[in-house]
């Protein structure tokens, strides 16, 4: 997105791209792993599940913040993200759906750029919030 385009483009409410991602499975959280290097059997071990107190296996933190992650670099691409921060609220299930969307919060616009500031969100299809955020997005002269 280029920052001419963004002044008349952007405004403090605005909802931008969302994400799903269906039906998630325990196969997604090991091909997760794999990716990642995180093999917690948490992640894909029942008994190690059960004997840690929980009633099933769950999905990586990480793994949700990538999705939300989308919804930022899907709105304005990844080079004038200067900040994201993700504080995860639930763990995600298989079976569940996760749909991840953000919005604009602040925009401020000096000469030289144009910084906006993100609200971001991760829930299910009950409406079960997963994991919530921030992003800072600048575009101009002191982009990162």
């Amino acid at each position: 997105m280029s920052f001419d385009s963004l002044e008349d483009a952007v405004e403090v409410g605005d909802e931008g791209a969302r994400i799903t991602v269906e039906d998630i499975s325990r196969a997604t959280f090991v091909r997760y792993a794999g990716a990642s290097g995180d093999f917690n059997p948490l992640h894909y071990n029942d008994e190690y599940v059960r004997n840690a107190g929980y009633d099933g296996v769950f999905g990586q933190g990480m793994f949700v913040a990538g999705i939300v992650s989308r919804v930022v670099t899907q709105w304005f691409g990844i080079e004038g993200v200067s900040t994201f921060d993700i504080r995860f609220t639930e763990k995600v299930l298989p079976g569940e759906t996760i749909h991840a969307f953000g919005v604009v919060e602040e925009v401020q616009e000096t000469p030289d750029a144009t910084t906006i500031e993100l609200a971001l969100t991760a829930e299910t299809d009950d409406g079960t919030e997963l994991a919530t955020g921030t992003a800072t997005v600048t575009f101009g002269e002191s982009s990162l």
